[in-house]
This record gives C-alpha cells, structure tokens and sequence, in this order.
C-alpha cells in the first residue's frame, strides 16, 4: 500500500479597499474597527457591503476591546500555526459596541473556565504589522467595559494596510487505497490504467474502487490510451510559482482511448494556437516520474466531434 506526504498550498493575495485597510491598519494601531449600516448596526469585522440589502458601508466606528464570549469551543491540541500553542478556546466575541461576534482565540486554563456570556478583552500582540493576528487572542476580564459606546471614525491613518497575503495550506499524509495504488504502480511502467464500472460500463480514469455514477464496487481493471483525444483546453498566461514551465502554455482535457472521461494534461511540442479539439495526442514521459510530463501530437488526423462529443 503506498502513502506519502502532501501538501497543498495556495498564498491568496490581495488588495484591500478602504474599509478592510482601515480595520487592518487600526489593529496595528490598537484600534478595533465596525461599519454602521443603515439600519443602526454596527458589524464587526467590518465588510463592504451590506449582507442583509447589499448596500454599500463606509460609515466606520470604533468600537471597544472588551467583549462577551457567544459561543465557544475548546481546542485541546492546538496544530502548527495555530494563535495559541497551548490548549485554547476559539470563541465568537461581540465586541462592547458591535453586533455581530469576532472569531479568535480565548487564553484559558481549561474548558471549564470558559461559558457563553463570559467577559473577555483583547491581549495585543507585542508586534504588530496590520493583520489579525494583531490581536494575539482574547483573555478573561472582569472590569467595565472599556469603551461602552461606539464613536465615529475617519478611518485615516498613516501608513495604511492595501493589500494582504494569506498563506493556505494543508498538510496531510495521503493513502491512495488498493485501486489507486495498482494505478500509480501501472504507471510507474509507463502504463495507464482505469476500472471498468460493472453497470454503467464506463471505465474510470484514475480508478476510484467505485463508479461515481452508480456507487457501486468496481474491480475489472482496464488499460486506457496512451493516446487521447484533446476534447477542450485553456491557454495560461499567468506563471505559477515553483513551476518551471514557460507561458504561455496549453492546459487540456484528454480523452484517452476507451477511458470513459477525459483527465487533464499539459499539451506541448505544438505552438499554443495550433492546439485544438479533436487533437489527437500522446503521453511523454520523463525521467522515473509517475505520470506523463506532457502530451504532444500523435500525428494522426484529427478525431471526429461525434468520437468525443460525450466528453466534454
């Protein structure tokens, strides 16, 4: 049985209009940030437009750093890049002024320290760069609330926050089961292998050990290809990054013979705008890698639509 590590990992950048660089900018400042709508409420974090009508907000508030926990849950092992390294809470926090709840971290000594309708304030990171983790996390507070009414604010500062980078990523150990496992071993010999679906007979292209369409066991295992049919594609012209490949380059949908959907591929070995539908193609493969580099012509004359239609 194979497994091995996996991560997938997806850095979303941004840029931020003036409400969101203003609520970012003021954790950096110490100073949590609402919007009004027109209706009196005020929303914290603040958002753009309204969710309820869909208007535009641009009335900003400050609001207070002494809040009321409405619902929690205890996080008794926190993972890597958590806001806390130690047993926490993640609580929802109304904020003193606000009417809509925060989600972060509570600093407690267990569960049972923590209620719905607790009183907390926000323990400030000792650096901050204009982030949420601006705030290192919430702890228990007992006194008034520090600013129990909300006051207008320009939003103005110096040296705004425009535009973020969140790091997504998830890091898992991946098993890919029996079917999957005599596939990656197929290919590892350079053939390319699905299982034939015993209601349906449609033969699936990675196999799965069972027919999506009919939820059923499939084991009758069926070599596909190694030539395809390109059935649609997409041109890329934005470079990826960790990905030594040159745009632009062609991304298709292939069609191998006698699979009973099309997977994808890089298709190369022909300028972008000769690539067509119905391109006939083949698989080449490099060095020990489990899976074709690219595709490139067959050299055949192209597919009738009607051969692949279905695949689309």
């Amino acid at each position: 049985m194979l497994s091995a590590p996996l991560v997938v990992e997806f850095p979303f950048t941004r840029s931020l209009g003036p409400v969101q660089s203003a609520f970012l900018t003021g954790l950096r400042e110490r100073t949590v940030l609402g919007v009004r709508t027109a209706d009196g409420r005020v929303l914290v974090p603040p958002v753009e437009y309204d969710p309820a009508t869909a208007e535009e907000l641009r009335d900003l508030v400050q609001v207070g750093s002494t809040g009321t926990v409405t619902t929690w849950s205890w996080d008794p092992a926190p993972r890597p890049n958590r806001p806390l390294r130690t047993p926490f809470a993640w609580v929802l926090v109304r904020l003193d002024g606000a009417d809509t709840a925060l989600l972060h971290a509570l600093d407690a000594p267990g569960p049972g320290a923590v209620r719905t309708g607790m009183r907390v304030r926000i323990r400030w990171a000792a650096e901050r760069t204009g982030a949420i983790s601006d705030i290192a996390c919430f702890e228990p507070y007992e006194g008034p609330a520090e600013r129990p009414h909300v006051t207008p604010h320009d939003g103005l500062f110096a040296d705004p926050v425009t535009g973020i980078t969140t790091p997504a990523r998830l890091d898992y150990t991946y098993t890919p089961g029996h079917a999957q496992s005599r596939h990656l071993d197929a290919l590892a010999r350079h053939r390319i292998t699905g299982e034939r679906c015993p209601a349906c007979r449609k033969v699936y292209v990675p196999p799965r050990g069972v027919c999506p369409t009919c939820g059923i066991a499939t084991a009758e295992e069926v070599e596909v290809g190694p030539r395809g049919t390109v059935t649609t594609f997409c041109v890329v012209n934005i470079k990826a990054q960790h990905l030594d490949i040159d745009v632009p380059y062609v991304y298709a949908h292939i069609a191998l013979d006698g699979a009973g959907l099309a997977l994808h591929g890089r298709i190369a070995g022909i300028p972008c705008e000769q690539v067509r539908m119905g391109l006939r193609v083949e698989p080449v493969w490099t060095g020990d890698g489990r899976h074709p580099d690219h595709y490139r012509p067959a050299g055949e004359p192209d597919a009738a639509y009607d051969t692949y239609k279905d695949l689309l």
